[in-house]
């Protein structure tokens, strides 16, 4: 449950969460690939529930709040911000340790915990707590243990944090004049996607969002068609990079996925045997076009959302749901994975006649492709958020894991 943002013994407390292109058209590099089979490094997940709040981060609902959160740090900036926990080794709930007074010092000052009396060098259940609280509005994993990535995050500077708000302010003054009454809002670093209507998020989901080294892009379009069912037209850089070497290792592996192989790229180019091919040709797949059939393999999933863009960027489904419960959620090549990406959907196809989700779901269970048009196109705003306020002024930050914060020049936002 949310809380209201309070001022406690002189401290303001920053209450946390408890814990396109038409598939007619095929460009040679649009960007995504999911190997059903590949081992998956990543061990951290998450059991947080997405956050429930009605409140959009977008429009004025979103900009004053981080204007009166840039005051408020400003405010404890003029105390003296707050000092360094010392590095060390892993602090747990139960231990005793000097660190932890100075850990106690941090999270009173951001309001993350109360004051409580008792031995201060004791982590108890109250730093426990209110650690987490910390860690959740940081997009850490809640786990209440201070390990590296925890104490990097406390010990950042309140004048760098105060620079994030400001950058993210610019951010949000920008997009502000184009909102509809009904949008759809990707927060990149946030990791989350928002459907907003009325000035009310509808529903709030989770997102996978690219790689580091193949980065989401930021861009405004319109939502204008979905495919059920979406055929798959491989990248010519996927083809060749993450899918030329399982070919070549495998000589099954193009059927095992429901990859057929085409001459050239156009619309009318004839189906080649894969047997007659010669893979180790290092242009081979500047020749040849790969492209996955509809089905429960789909790197796509049973849905594309689509919207007009140079960048060949979409919204959609993926067969491995798993990833979504990642607390780090950046595994794609580019494009936007949607947890229940059905509910999404059915959202966007409410003024499409007879687009229940009811008709959706019996679509996509038989199999058979088909383009949706939508009868009024939905506004899409990417966006690469890396701090906002939240309901009742949660104030939450991200890792500038794309390095992008620093290409923004923000004005100081209060004077």
């Amino acid at each position: 449950m949310m809380r209201r943002l309070l001022l406690v013994s002189g401290l303001f407390a920053f209450a946390a969460p408890s814990v396109a292109l038409a598939s007619s058209s095929y460009d040679p590099v649009e960007s995504q690939w999911t190997d059903p089979w590949a081992p998956n490094s990543q061990t951290q997940v998450t059991t947080d529930p997405a956050l429930k709040s009605t409140v959009p981060t977008l429009g004025d609902a979103g900009f004053w709040p981080v204007v009166r959160a840039i005051s408020m740090y400003r405010q404890i900036e003029g105390w003296g911000g707050w000092q360094p926990v010392p590095q060390g080794e892993q602090l747990r709930k139960g231990m005793r340790d000097p660190r932890v007074a100075a850990l106690r010092k941090r999270l009173l000052t951001t309001g993350d915990m109360s004051a409580s009396e008792g031995d201060q060098q004791a982590f108890d259940e109250s730093v426990f707590e209110g650690l987490r609280r910390f860690q959740a509005r940081h997009g850490l994993f809640p786990d209440g243990v201070v390990g590296r990535g925890t104490i990097n995050a406390l010990n950042v500077p309140v004048a760098e944090r105060i620079r994030l708000l400001e950058v993210n302010l610019k951010r949000l003054s920008d997009v502000a004049p184009t909102l509809g009454k009904r949008y759809v809002f990707v927060n990149i670093a946030g990791q989350e996607v928002e459907a907003v209507e009325n000035g009310e998020v509808a529903m709030r989901k989770r997102v996978i969002v690219g790689k580091e080294d193949r980065q989401t892009p930021e861009l405004t379009s319109k939502v204008n068609f979905i495919a059920l069912n979406p055929y798959w037209n491989v990248p010519l850089s996927i083809a060749t990079k993450d899918l030329l070497p399982k070919i070549k290792a495998n000589p099954k592996f193009l059927s095992r996925m429901g990859i057929r192989v085409f001459k050239g790229w156009a619309n009318t180019s004839t189906e080649v045997d894969p047997a007659t091919i010669n893979w180790s040709d290092p242009s081979v797949t500047s020749q040849y076009r790969l492209r996955q059939d509809p089905s429960r393999l789909n790197s796509l999933g049973t849905v594309k959302i689509n919207f007009p863009n140079n960048q060949a960027i979409y919204l959609h489904d993926t067969p491995v749901k798993s990833l979504f419960g990642r607390n780090a959620r950046n595994f794609s090549s580019g494009c936007v994975r949607v947890e229940d990406v059905r509910d999404l959907i059915a959202w966007l196809l409410e003024d499409n006649g007879g687009w229940d989700r009811s008709r959706i779901d019996q679509t996509i269970n038989g199999g058979e492709h088909m383009d949706v048009t939508l009868t009024q196109k939905v506004p899409i705003y990417l966006m690469y958020l890396t701090a906002w306020v939240g309901e009742d002024g949660v104030v939450n930050f991200r890792d500038d894991v794309y390095k992008r914060d620093a290409r923004i020049s923000a004005p100081s936002a209060l004077n």
